[in-house]
């Protein structure tokens, strides 16, 4: 059944991965690390004597602070903008440490505490009262009485009861259960830390008090800023979707230069020349390159030649820029007219994504 889940978690897709560097492993590890700091970067970014491959590009250093802030005493939050592979990072740390990526607290506005601590199972609790058998561990809980890492997503989207919550989680390391006995608690064994992610976009919604951002070291995971490792990593993760796929589309490079180009053109509000371009509200990330350009994959392979083109590019960029304000639509039609259009003169790739642009803005 392995085999028709569209995504594993980490520690099962690269379980082949994992197992060869828990063979090689003898470096020091902390007290409840699966393997050791040492293991657990190359897990992330890559050895190419053991046969593992990168699966984080960008910032090879903010990897080694990340694994250092999780032997302390202090979590770590991961904060950065939308589609930077925050929560990849952690799924990917989690794994390595703890062998488990599924111990996951999403945030949102219908977290309530006990999401945090424990629920019971009511059945049981009618039945027999309160029991260690009726209790519902949460994901923090379970991590805590097992050594591992948990994870809490978009932290700032929790309301600030359940953040005050995770102060004493953080601070004191302990659950109480008075339902079972006044003295009944559990207490975190080593191994056990939390890992928490927050969109730079979502300030506002919940701000973190002091208290709790005291509890965490902060890092700020930045879209990628080498235009080659975007280039390539867009083209891995596209190959990596298509894996299963029974066709087996062509990727021309220079598409997937003009993806580079133009999502690079977007996020930053300027061009490799010094243009100035109008910066749409929705996010222009590495992650939604990604997604633009698989779909453009998905067009060509099932709908016309098999053989990724800009036009199939220019047509599927529209689903990630008309997201969340009218206007946005506006910037593109200029980024179009005033940078595609020049370019389009000197290169038949600009040409094809330029002429299809111009058609599907049309619409």
């Amino acid at each position: 059944m392995v085999d028709d889940i569209q995504r594993l978690p980490a520690e099962l897709r690269y379980r082949e991965e994992i197992e060869r560097l828990l063979a090689a492993d003898k470096d020091p590890r902390p007290k409840g690390w699966r393997l050791s700091p040492r293991a657990v970067r190359r897990f992330i970014l890559g050895d190419a004597a053991l046969d593992v491959q990168q699966k984080f590009f960008g910032d090879d250093p903010l990897v080694d602070r990340c694994i250092v802030s999780l032997m302390g005493h202090q979590g770590l939050m991961l904060v950065g903008e939308p589609g930077t592979a925050k929560s990849l990072l952690s799924e990917l740390l989690a794994a390595a440490i703890s062998g488990t990526s599924k111990l996951v607290v999403q945030g949102s506005a219908g977290i309530i505490e006990d999401h945090l601590r424990y629920g019971w199972n009511y059945a049981l609790l009618l039945a027999e009262g309160p029991s260690e058998r009726a209790l519902i561990a949460s994901p923090i809980l379970s991590a805590m009485r097992n050594g591992q890492i948990a994870r809490i997503e978009e932290l700032t989207r929790c309301a600030p009861e359940v953040q005050d919550a995770i102060i004493s989680l953080m601070s004191e390391k302990t659950v109480a259960i008075p339902e079972l006995g006044p003295e009944v608690e559990s207490r975190a064994i080593p191994g056990f830390n939390l890992i928490g992610t927050a969109n730079l976009r979502d300030r506002g919604v919940h701000d973190m008090s002091s208290a709790l951002k005291r509890r965490f070291n902060f890092e700020t995971v930045h879209p990628i800023a080498d235009a080659h490792f975007e280039k390539e990593l867009i083209g891995k993760q596209v190959a990596q979707r298509m894996a299963e796929s029974p066709i087996a589309p062509t990727l021309p490079p220079d598409v997937l230069d003009l993806v580079v180009d133009v999502f690079r053109d977007l996020r930053t509000g300027k061009t490799a020349d010094g243009a100035s371009v109008a910066i749409p509200n929705s996010v222009m990330s590495t992650a939604e390159a990604v997604n633009v350009t698989h779909a453009a994959v998905l067009e060509a392979a099932y709908l016309d030649t098999g053989t990724l083109t800009a036009g199939h590019v220019a047509r599927q960029l529209g689903g990630t820029v008309f997201k969340d304000d009218p206007e946005d639509a506006r910037k593109l039609r200029a980024y179009v007219d005033q940078i595609a259009k020049p370019r389009a003169r000197g290169s038949r790739t600009w040409a094809a994504f330029y002429s299809a642009a111009k058609e599907s803005l049309r619409g």
